[in-house]
């Protein structure tokens, strides 16, 4: 029996349809959100953890990927925004992704991660460190590999109670989830140490002029500033303070860790203190990591680069180990140690690191930071 043309025609669609599903299937990626800012005042914190799980990427797929199986690295926006952070979270739960490396900032993920929890998407988040992520959450889906702001805080509070040894000092914060958070970590164990806390106060994030609250500064006599919050007000208020002759030293967590502060602080942004993950980079383990970043003109020294390197292998360990099912990875997770450029890591029963390196550091003028002694 002779075939009519549009009976050919229908076996040759059919016939590319099924090559071209059985080529999707031969060539299986593993889909892995990165939930970050690239739209926004934060769209650099962003880049770091662009920067660290494509570098993990590539090294895993050139080694043959997870189980023969690529990586497909997918970037969803979130801004940094509480609001924006349940946005984001339905799209990777739309697109069908079941593992995300983020979201980067603590409000953003506080906001997103029930929707990720009760979806079953395994979020492993290298920069988010409120204890407001976890603490009495019960979420089984989520993960950090960074320590949180109660270690932190006592870390940066210890070092200005040793080292600094400030008569009457202010605590300023960007009235948000983070900074607050923070800050008042800080606040209250220089209190205990019996150090003055003349000013426990928020500022707005976004606004272009401080000049208020460094009066304030002045008038209360203070020797010393912390404040919880990120680069964009840090910089203002480094250089708004020299301005106006405020000559006192400032000091902040990881989130003012970023070579942007320095065009917007100038000068005013040598002998900023701050507290960051340990540089990891100059741990000569890490060798062959740090030159596929710069192969790649990328600064593995950066304050979440290795941070995000780490959830990527964190991702990696666990999926060819139990097979690409999110449930079985969230298990892994919980029960293993898993080896990583950032050491031996492991997660107590909230998703939290059992430990974690912060130290501090002194930034200078020109992006570069030294391990600080005074």
């Amino acid at each position: 029996m002779s075939t009519s043309p549009r009976t050919r025609l229908l076996a040759i669609s059919a016939g590319l349809a099924a090559a071209a599903l059985f080529s999707t299937a031969a060539h299986a990626q593993i889909k892995v959100a990165m939930v970050i800012p690239t739209t926004g005042a934060l769209t650099q914190y962003g880049d770091m953890i662009k920067e660290g799980a494509m570098t993990a990427a590539e090294m895993t797929n050139a080694a043959g990927g997870i189980n023969g199986k690529k990586i497909e690295l997918v970037a969803v926006d979130d801004a940094c925004e509480p609001k924006q952070g349940p946005v984001a979270a339905n799209r990777v739960v739309n697109d069908k992704i079941h593992y995300v490396i983020g979201p980067v900032c603590s409000g953003a993920s506080i906001a997103a991660a029930p929707i990720y929890n009760n979806e079953g998407v395994v979020v492993i988040t290298p920069s988010a460190t409120s204890p407001a992520l976890t603490d009495g959450k019960n979420f089984h889906f989520i993960f950090r590999t960074i320590g949180r702001d109660d270690q932190q805080g006592p870390m940066a509070a210890k070092f200005i109670i040793n080292q600094i040894k400030p008569k009457k000092i202010a605590v300023l914060h960007d009235k948000q989830s983070y900074g607050q958070g923070i800050a008042a970590a800080v606040r209250d164990d220089v209190k205990k140490a019996g150090i003055e806390v003349a000013l426990f106060e928020g500022i707005n994030a976004g606004d272009s002029d401080y000049s208020a609250v460094i009066t304030k500064l002045k008038s209360a006599g203070v020797d010393f500033v912390y404040f919880g919050g990120y680069h964009p007000e840090m910089g203002l208020l480094l250089r708004q303070a020299s301005e106006q002759g405020l000559k006192v030293r400032m000091m902040g967590p990881e989130g003012v860790g970023n070579p942007e502060i320095n065009a917007i602080a100038g000068n005013a942004a040598e002998g900023m203190l701050l507290t960051l993950p340990a540089d990891f980079s100059a741990n000569p383990k890490n060798a062959a990591v740090v030159k596929a970043f710069k192969d790649k003109n990328r600064n593995a020294g950066g304050a979440f680069q290795l941070t995000s390197f780490a959830a990527a292998q964190s991702l990696v360990a666990a999926i060819k180990a139990v097979g690409d099912d999110p449930a079985k990875v969230a298990d892994y997770l919980h029960k293993s140690t898993v080896d990583t450029v950032i050491g031996p890591i492991s997660w107590n029963k909230q998703g939290d690191l059992n430990s974690f390196q912060f130290d501090v550091f002194t930034w200078h003028k020109d992006g570069s930071k030294t391990l600080a002694t005074k």
